[in-house]
């Protein structure tokens, strides 16, 4: 039976691993941290349980064709919830706006801010849903390799409807006047790690994962999603090993990889990393077992990195959803300091998430569990007397908006920053979301799933196809195992 090693745990890693084992071949995952699921990972603190990294559960059909690959089905690993509202957008102490779930009420809702917008968002809409419909089920499932992989027919006679070339800022702005309208519409491109402006248009497909496929949530947290996943990978029989970071990557004459695990060699014939791709090439390949230079990660564009708070509350907080966007402050600015002229955000707009408005189980009876982001730029230094000066900065914005105390009864605080991105997942500056999805890191513009020097190392996970998020991450792993397995039939 021939062995592939995966590094790393995260949803891309799961992934691979499961259809690897699945079609016949030994996967053995090796993992840096004591627990599975890579920037997904759960801690529990005083009662409470806190996801660490992805909060946001989009593209339920991703998620289900995945379990239903290997006969499962979401039911089976977890209950899902949809969200109703979906969530809410805050533009001051004293106006805000809730995402309703359902359709027919989306549309009264943008009818009531901008007359005549109903009919804009349904033609809109339609658009991303093709959008959604080729880029989910065609162009990221491809391993793009070379651009002659989309000289398709299908693809070709779709190309300008698509919009690869056209901004999602002017896309949308073409459609809608009002300001309101426009931030709920330029929102969901953030998780994709630019600014509106450099988003292909052909990203409004999150726009019909948001209002079409609904904002969902895995009670007990997002974990349960890794949970899952691991639980199908080790029915398969795929080997997972904790505390076992790989320490360097060697290249074998017998034409197998060698990896070192804590001292120890190991050979396979072949290597997945889901590990930080840069980490990968820079740190445990030498020199000339590199795909790319040093030279060439410092030209790429990355999505931010983030500071994060995990708060215990020893309270019920009013006025939140579980899903809470504070667009209260100038987006240009912080865009600005985000991008441009990197630094500190003086005024940032910021998320905040209270999954125990949803879940019981993650909060003590009667208290709150908030997770809070706010977007930085990578590589930015930190101090534990900034971080405490953001989340005052945060919570007095909260409070403001709320009309309701919270400083005074946080009873659990944890911070997690651009030095922990890089301690925990060896992330390139730091970053939280991999590489920024311009156009010119789009598709067979990102690093390549197979090393150009090594025969056998092949990558998964944000920094390569398709790009940041839990579903793209999940169909990364599909996606190289499906080109490892070729290879093995070769």
């Amino acid at each position: 039976m021939k062995s592939v090693a995966i590094i790393g745990s995260g949803f891309s890693g799961l992934s691979a691993a499961a259809f690897i084992q699945k079609n016949g071949y030994q996967a053995t995952i090796y993992e840096k941290n004591e627990q599975i699921g890579g920037r997904a990972r759960s801690f529990r603190a005083k009662g409470y349980t806190f996801d660490m990294g992805p909060s946001w559960y989009w593209m339920p059909d991703v998620f289900e064709r995945f379990y239903q690959s290997f006969g499962k089905t979401t039911s089976d690993l977890y209950q899902l919830k949809r969200l109703s509202p979906s969530y809410r957008v805050i533009f001051n102490e004293d106006e805000h706006v809730d995402l309703p779930s359902n359709k027919e009420e989306l549309y009264e809702l943008f009818e009531s801010i901008e007359p005549g917008s109903a009919v804009h968002l349904k033609d809109f809409l339609q658009e991303a849903q093709y959008k959604y419909e080729v880029g989910i089920n065609q162009f990221v499932m491809m391993p793009s390799l070379s651009f002659t992989e989309f000289l398709r027919a299908d693809i070709l006679k779709g190309f300008f409807k698509l919009q690869l070339v056209t901004s999602i800022e002017s896309h949308i702005r073409s459609k809608f006047k009002s300001p309101k309208l426009r931030s709920i519409l330029e929102f969901p491109s953030l998780f994709l790690g630019a600014t509106p402006k450099k988003t292909p248009a052909l990203y409004s497909l999150m726009n019909y994962a948001d209002m079409e496929l609904g904002t969902w949530y895995p009670m007990g947290g997002m974990a349960k999603i890794g949970e899952g996943m691991n639980s199908i990978a080790e029915e398969l029989g795929v080997s997972i090993k904790t505390n076992s970071g790989v320490e360097k990557i060697e290249v074998s004459p017998s034409k197998k990889g060698s990896i070192y695990v804590n001292g120890s060699k190991i050979e396979a014939d072949a290597i997945i990393s889901s590990a930080d791709y840069h980490h990968t090439e820079q740190h445990l390949l030498n020199k000339t077992s590199q795909s790319y230079s040093e030279k060439y990660w410092d030209s790429r564009e990355l999505a931010p990195s983030a500071l994060i708070f995990y708060l215990g509350v020893n309270k019920k907080v009013k006025n939140l959803l579980h899903h809470n966007l504070f667009f209260d402050e100038d987006f240009n600015e912080h865009a600005k300091e985000l991008y441009t002229t990197p630094k500190w955000p003086e005024k940032p707009l910021f998320y905040a998430c209270v999954p125990s408005k949803t879940d019981p189980e993650v909060a003590p009876d009667g208290k709150e569990n908030i997770f809070i982001l706010i977007p930085l730029a990578a590589d930015l230094k930190e101090s534990e007397e900034l971080k405490q000066k953001y989340l005052e900065l945060v919570i007095k914005r909260m409070e403001k908006y709320t009309k309701d105390s919270i400083m005074e009864f946080i009873e659990y605080q944890r911070a997690f920053c651009v030095s922990d991105f890089k301690s925990e997942y060896n992330s390139f500056k730091g970053n939280a979301y991999g590489l920024a999805n311009t156009l010119k890191q789009t598709a067979f513009l990102k690093p390549k799933i197979k090393s150009k020097r090594v025969n056998n190392l092949f990558y998964t996970g944000q920094l390569t196809v398709p790009g940041p998020g839990v579903p793209p991450a999940i169909i990364s792993g599909e996606v190289v195992a499906n080109y490892v397995i070729n290879q093995f039939n070769r």
